[in-house]
């Protein structure tokens, strides 16, 4: 009496356990703000179902490439940019933004000139700042207009705080720097100066593409029409990939920064945004849990369920319609909590016996412990057949003659499903053709019902991927067995494992294309550091891709699935064709600068590479000796001949060649000595291990004393700390790479640190 006691109030505790537990499942993911990135994947797409236009009150005069080639290298002297003031202004703008940070001097002619105009205009904003990067790295000393420019031009933040992706999801009214309360460039853009500072999420279903754009070159060369600027907000900012400034724009890609102040100001001039947070949609899922859990009628619940998982999913759309948003994945998270368990309970309720046979069904096959093993099913094709032309009774004693002929092999493990399926398991490497053929031998003779011979249509399945879930592997292995039937076989075998391999390397393939032209893969620096002198003088370029819904993917994933089937062409010109121009920009700011790309051996064939090559130095403007094409050591060339002549060629046209990866592959004198290489980069895999093993230690002394001999230039890569670092100027190794000089970054990133730099030497 005390047990069923027990049980009976564990089945009355049970209902109160579950609401219990997925609402605080719920409440902890959304305190840790662990559904954020899933939070705006699902905002990003409901974007997309009310996208809307901006209204043109607004106007980017971007900094752009035609201005960069028209104009001249940025920084513009600041007398141009005085041009810029005063053609907007005698264009009859209403306010001129310069999203461009005047925190220090220039000649000092060209600053009073600069100084002068704003003067004259009276309408000029300045950009402050004091907030830049991601919630755990915030805060930089105030970034500000020098005083004689503040003193004549009014000031408005550009703050950001942005994601792992780069995406900026809100902005202010305004801001406090240096003990000032200043508008951000958003609220002075919209015209809301006045009112109290307050957060608001910013709507990226204005499409980017409506505000109205024009190059600050059509300005200055006077091809802009005069009433092009007349009565609007102008944001004058950069707008080229070498220039950084570039953000997420969320359901459009990476833009520029100043679309995500024009668009956040475009938010502000529909009303003010409202964001209830996750409060609602929990409650609701509460309410509907509550239902579901106890309706007295099994299929209310379900139904319940479903229909508020999708008011949660689409009435957003309408809400963000009015400026009105809500955090709904812990509303989800509740409902499909609940929605799990309830199917299993009534899952466990169903029983774990077929009632015709006595069997136990499929619901017991999954806590047998034997699904690690090989599955074996077969299948009665001509099932309906048999069911609409023999009684009950008639069925029964049909399949105790079929479950008596299979149980000769299946022994005491065999499990009956619906449709005439039974399933049992054998061990993984069983010989399983000879087993087969000899039951389906003993079907040959039909079974015998109330004096009717009744003929078994049968055929088997098998199914290897022991990793799967079950439903999955029965799934596939009833799939193996109709086709067995369809092609006239007695059994068919399914392995799952070689073609998802290959379904993911065609799909992971055909993605990286897409990615490439929408803007989704793109390019971090890893810097290099001269030894000797301590100076940053070069870095790798290094291929990202960040999937819209997947994330991020390994370069080791898609990079040698490029390269293993012959893709790396367009990942190899994309990549060149951004080094190069990021390499050309930094070195237009004075700073010697080195940029290196890996180059793949089978590229070599390639009659146009070097024309290609030639073409982006031209376009770009890069010397050939700031480029430096890495070459994979451990790569066999596929055409000697022609790969030697390529890269020789390379090196009469003044691009640098390094062998990569020196010591896992070919290392041979006589490699050393084909290649026409300058440079030579040590395996990180020596470099890290030379102090704790000293074959690894010789091998990178040999190398290093080798090389110079040769007259070569030695890149140790992998360099993780300073002790490293320090050996390797010991053994007088050229150049370093590694995360104790700089981890891969963006070239934003990598042009404030050379600045930084720079000016450290200069004081």
């Amino acid at each position: 009496m005390g047990s069923e006691f027990a049980s009976k109030n564990r089945e009355r505790q049970r209902p109160w356990r579950l609401l219990l537990g997925a609402l605080g499942a719920s409440l902890l993911v959304w305190a840790l703000q662990l559904s954020y990135p899933l939070e705006k994947v699902l905002q990003t797409a409901r974007n997309s179902f009310h996208t809307i236009s901006a209204s043109g009150d607004i106007v980017f005069l971007g900094i752009d490439d035609k201005s960069l080639s028209e104009i001249g290298v940025w920084p513009w002297p600041r007398t141009v940019q005085a041009d810029l003031v005063r053609l907007a202004s005698e264009g009859g703008a209403e306010d001129i933004h310069l999203d461009i940070i005047y925190d220090s001097p220039s000649k000092p002619s060209d600053d009073r000139v600069f100084a002068k105009a704003l003067k004259k205009s009276g309408r000029v904003v300045l950009a402050d700042r004091h907030v830049l990067g991601t919630s755990t790295d915030l805060y930089v000393p105030a970034t500000r207009p020098l005083p004689v420019f503040r003193r004549d031009a009014r000031t408005a933040s550009i703050s950001t705080v942005y994601d792992f992706k780069g995406a900026i999801w809100t902005s202010t009214l305004s801001a406090e720097i240096d003990k000032k309360v200043v508008p951000t460039f958003a609220a002075s853009l919209a015209k809301r100066l006045t009112e109290p500072d307050r957060d608001f999420w910013i709507d990226y279903s204005v499409k980017p593409q409506t505000v109205p754009y024009h190059s600050a070159s059509d300005l200055l060369t006077g091809k802009l029409k005069p009433d092009a600027l007349k009565g609007k907000q102008i944001i004058i900012g950069l707008n080229a990939d070498q220039l950084g400034d570039q953000f997420w724009i969320p359901g459009w890609g990476r833009m520029a920064g100043a679309y995500v102040q024009i668009i956040a100001a475009e938010t502000l001039k529909r009303g003010t945004p409202v964001d209830l947070g996750g409060g609602p949609a929990m409650l609701l899922a509460l309410l509907a849990s509550l239902c579901a859990i106890f309706a007295r009628r099994p299929k209310i619940g379900p139904a319940v369920l479903i229909a508020t998982a999708l008011t949660l999913l689409f009435a957003p759309i309408e809400l963000e319609r009015s400026l009105i948003t809500l955090e709904v994945v812990p509303g989800l998270l509740m409902i499909g909590i609940v929605a799990s368990r309830l199917a299993f309970f009534r899952f466990k309720k169903r029983g774990r016996v077929h009632e015709q046979t006595g069997l136990p069904n499929f619901a017991a096959l999954r806590t047998s412990g034997k699904i690690d093993r090989s599955l074996v099913l077969a299948k009665i094709h001509n099932h309906a057949e048999i069911c609409s032309a023999l009684t009950e009774a008639e069925q029964e004693d049909a399949y105790r003659q079929v479950v008596a002929r299979i149980s000769a092999g299946a022994r005491n493990d065999l499990h009956q499903g619906d449709d005439g399926t039974f399933a049992w398991t054998v061990p993984n490497g069983a010989p399983i053709g000879n087993h087969l053929e000899a039951l389906h031998a003993m079907f040959r003779s039909p079974v015998h019902v109330s004096g009717r011979q009744i003929d078994v249509a049968l055929s088997f399945g098998v199914e290897l991927g022991v990793a799967r879930t079950l439903p999955n592997r029965i799934g596939s292995a009833i799939l193996a067995a109709d086709e067995a039937w369809t092609e006239g076989l007695r059994w068919k075998l399914h392995d799952p494992a070689r073609q998802e391999e290959v379904n993911w390397r065609m799909s992971l393939l055909g993605e990286l294309d897409q990615a490439i032209d929408h803007g989704e893969v793109w390019l971090a620096y890893q810097p290099q550091l001269d030894i000797k002198s301590g100076r940053i003088v070069g870095a790798e370029a290094l291929a990202r891709w960040t999937h819209p819904q997947k994330g991020p993917i390994s370069p080791s994933e898609f990079v040698a699935a490029a390269e293993a089937n012959g893709r790396i062409g367009k990942l190899t010109d994309f990549v060149l064709d951004r080094a190069i121009s990021s390499g050309a920009a930094i070195n237009r700011r004075g700073i010697d600068f080195q940029v290196a790309v890996n180059l793949s051996a089978r590229l070599l064939v390639d009659r146009n590479l070097l024309t290609r090559v030639e073409a982006m130095l031209k376009a770009h403007g890069l010397a050939p000796a700031r480029l430096t094409l890495e070459l994979t050591e451990t790569a066999s060339l596929q055409d000697a001949e022609s790969g030697l002549a390529t890269l020789g060629a390379m090196r009469d046209l003044g691009v640098k060649i390094a062998i990569d990866d020196y010591g896992t592959g070919l290392s041979t004198l006589e490699y050393l000595k084909k290649i026409p290489a300058s440079e030579i980069k040590i395996d990180q895999s020596f470099v890290k291990s030379m102090r704790v093993n000293r074959s690894d230690l010789i091998m990178v002394q040999s190398t290093i004393a080798l090389a110079h001999s040769l007259g070569r230039t030695v890149v140790a890569e992998g360099v993780e700390d300073q002790q490293c670092l320090d050996d390797l100027r010991q053994l007088r190794c050229d150049v370093a790479q590694g995360f104790a000089i700089g981890r891969p970054m963006g070239v934003r990133e990598l042009v404030q640190r050379l600045q930084i730099r720079t000016a450290r030497r200069a004081a």
